[in-house]
């Protein structure tokens, strides 16, 4: 990780020198140069602490004053850091609304060699900074300090005003609306922010533009003002009165309700019930909507719908009124709310047998059959699942037939109807076949269910042949063929041999010679070599699985985008297989919405997360051991701009031209042994190689990589960042190299 220090102040050689000048004169006194004096004494500290919290630092400063500075900043178990997670403080210096001029970033960790704690000297100049962390998921755990001249100058709150305009009748009260222009002045460091409420409980709300008041009825309207020092002014207040318009009005609203919530199957809802009250008027128009719970209780005002959590029978009734007067007759609805049933929260229990003949060393000759059992008490179990030697976990729905030579893993787990999944169990056993064969010399790995060439899938089973390698291994699809021909003889050769030994039949020997045609490997400009892991249909994104928070959604044009609905971190990742050395591409493109820009990435080379340390929050092992290729075209907040790999190598905004947003980019990420080059689109934006050293999140112990090295393989995955950090992919494809 690259990081910037604050440049400690020194003395200038000059005044070294005429310090030892006078000395020699007898000009000044004989104390060593660099003694503090009664200024440097009263120099201020200012201190931050971190600990579990992801969200927010353990303390931090709001003010200070201009001038030298002490920065201490304290990430360890004494801030109650127990989970031994690493934190920054970073001073943001990329805004032009903050002072840019400390550009400070210390990384803290419990374990380093200072105990996680850290100083650096700085000076800092009236304004205010912005701080944050800069680590993956932390955007939120950020502050602004406010720093006033040296000596608290400025101590006089702001000067505040407000003014009411609109039509009045004889009365004094305002025709049909009134309008509220609020002011404030500062001579000292400036008006920071002015806010408004409406009413005794109204809530405060920053104040931009006049606020315009139609409700009929009396009004109080609430100010205030700070400026730049944290000086408050006192509130004040305006009072008027709104009153309706002259109209002929004589109707009174039409109004209505719904009840909404999950229901049992009486009609009951469960825990809760959602009330929401409309009412229109196309006379003078609604003025007001009120609400009660129950037969006695009291009128109040309607700004919202009104969930209602007490158990047993309920009515809630309510009103309206228009600006004329006119009251709509009061109505009422009444449901009932029970208590929900019981959560079932115990996932199920799992067990497999084996059975076969064992030989001298305890492998199972030719064979072994894996019988899996599971049971829940609560709500019953759903699924159960399989996953062979590491691979994807399938639906377990008869035993399992091993019958490849050599060492295998089987590891199993269920689900319940609740949504409980139990932690995977796992067996380890031998296939043995004349006293053991070595595992079998395949062109290719590929043990999917199916026989697919290039991107056709045939439907035929795909069966381990005689060589103990499968169909799809033989046919090697993924080989750079030079012409088409020659793919079509190699298939034919490997499919008579497979007629011979009864492996296929003749139908399946046509279905796979059709395929090998329709595939187009070979052919002059035929992209060569990649395969599809995300072609835009169900079926192939059914074949990812999420961890976390969020989600990705299924578009009509074949695209998938993350949701502005459902928040919190979380990945998407592909789990059919590991890669090692390979070239991935994939189109990518920003969606967030209104005028920002969107946060995300593309992780690689990450291991299982299940059965992990970090499981309890799967989607953190790809960020803590694998690497993320950022995805982020704003201006300002994060220092990780689009093609750098976060935490370890930084790209400037802009590496290969910025392009509009909602306009989709090619972005291709290649690997080979520890070296990363990004291109986006066609340009090549960064080259990392991962060659060790600090970085946010260090090697777990058993990493094969060295001095710090990160995994040689791993999976894939796409990160959800947050609600407003909307990025969409599409034409996922990968070839290793």
């Amino acid at each position: 990780m690259k990081r910037r220090t604050p440049r400690l102040r020194r003395p200038r050689m000059w005044v070294v020198l005429l310090s030892a000048l006078l000395m020699v004169l007898g000009l000044t006194s004989t104390a060593a140069y660099g003694r503090t004096d009664d200024a440097q004494e009263a120099q201020q500290v200012l201190t931050w602490t971190a600990g579990d919290s992801i969200t927010q630092y353990t303390s931090a400063p709001a003010t200070a004053v201009a001038g030298t500075t002490t920065i201490v900043f304290e990430n360890s178990a004494a801030t109650g850091n127990t989970s031994g997670m690493p934190h920054t403080l970073t001073f943001d210096v990329s805004d032009p609304e903050y002072n840019n001029d400390v550009p400070l970033n210390i990384l803290a960790n419990p374990g380093d060699d200072q105990g996680g704690k850290h100083t650096a000297e700085v000076t800092l100049t009236p304004g205010r900074y912005r701080y944050h962390c800069t680590m993956p998921g932390h955007e939120t755990m950020q502050g602004i300090l406010v720093v006033t001249e040296g000596g608290g100058d400025d101590t006089t709150a702001p000067e505040t005003s407000a003014k009411v305009e609109g039509e009045k009748n004889q009365a004094g009260a305002y025709i049909g609306q009134a309008k509220v222009t609020l002011s404030a002045t500062d001579a000292g460091s400036g008006v920071d922010t002015i806010e408004y409420a409406d009413g005794a409980a109204g809530a405060w709300t920053p104040y931009t533009t006049p606020v315009v008041v139609s409700t009929v009825g009396d009004h109080t309207l609430r100010y205030r003002a700070t400026d730049k020092a944290g000086n408050a002014a006192a509130e004040k207040s305006e009072t008027f009165t709104v009153a309706a318009p002259p109209t002929d009005d004589k109707t009174p609203p039409e109004t209505s309700a719904t009840v909404s919530g999950e229901k049992d199957a009486d009609g009951n809802y469960l825990g809760m019930a959602t009330v929401t009250v409309t009412a229109s008027d196309t006379g003078s128009g609604v003025n007001s909507i009120e609400y009660a719970v129950g037969s006695a209780g009291a009128w109040t005002a309607y700004t919202g719908p009104v969930m209602v959590h007490a158990l047993g029978a309920q009515t809630v009734r309510y009103r309206a009124t228009d600006k004329a007067g006119n009251a709509a007759a009061e109505k009422a609805v009444d449901f009932t709310v029970v208590a929900p049933p019981t959560e079932d929260k115990t996932p199920p229990e799992t067990t497999a047998a084996l059975d076969g003949t064992l030989n001298s060393d305890g492998a199972y000759i030719t064979s072994t059959k894996v019988t899996v059992t599971a049971t829940d008490a609560g709500s019953g179990v759903d699924k159960v699942e399989y996953s062979l030697d590491g691979g994807p976990y399938l639906a377990y729905t008869t035993p399992v037939l091993v019958d490849r030579v050599g060492r295998h893993t089987f590891a199993h787990r269920a689900t319940d109807k609740a949504g409980n999944t139990s932690g995977a169990k796992q067996s380890a056993f031998t296939i043995a076949e004349g006293g053991g064969v070595p595992a079998p010399n395949c062109p290719e790995w590929d043990e999917r269910l199916t026989v697919i060439v290039g991107t056709v899938d045939t439907g035929v089973p795909n069966r381990i042949t005689r060589s103990r390698c499968t169909i799809n291994e033989l046919i090697e699809d993924e080989k750079e063929w030079t012409s088409q021909a020659l793919f079509l003889k190699h298939v034919e050769k490997v499919l008579a041999k497979l007629r011979t030994d009864g492996v296929i039949d003749l139908r399946e020997h046509k279905k796979i010679t059709k395929a090998a045609r329709q595939s187009g490997i070979g052919k002059p400009g035929q992209t060569t070599g990649y395969r599809d892991i995300f072609d835009g249909t169900a079926q192939s994104l059914a074949k990812w699985q999420h961890v976390g928070g969020g989600k990705f959604g299924l578009n009509a044009d074949g695209s998938i985008t993350s949701s502005t609905t459902v928040d919190g971190m979380g990945m998407l990742w592909y789990p059919q297989r590991k890669y090692a050395d390979f070239s991935l591409k994939l189109q990518w493109r920003d969606d967030a919405p209104g005028t920002g820009n969107a946060n995300g990435g593309v992780f690689v080379r990450f291991p299982w997360v299940h059965d992990n340390p970090e499981e309890s929050r799967p989607e953190w092992v790809a960020i803590k051991y694998g690497h993320e290729v950022q995805i982020l075209d704003k201006p300002d907040g994060d220092m990780y701009k689009t093609g750098s790999l976060y935490g370890f190598d930084r790209v400037g905004l802009g590496g290969a031209g910025v392009t509009p947003k909602g306009t989709w980019n090619d972005y291709e990420i290649r690997v080979v042994d520890q070296h990363y080059s990004i291109l986006r689109n066609g340009v090549l934006i960064n080259e990392f190689d991962n060659v060790g050293g600090q970085d946010f999140f260090p090697a777990r112990s058993d990493d094969p990589g060295t001095d710090g090295r990160r995994f040689a393989d791993g999976y894939i995955g796409l990160q959800v960042h947050s609600t407003t950090d909307v990025i969409s992919y599409r034409n996922i494809r990968i070839k290793e190299l």
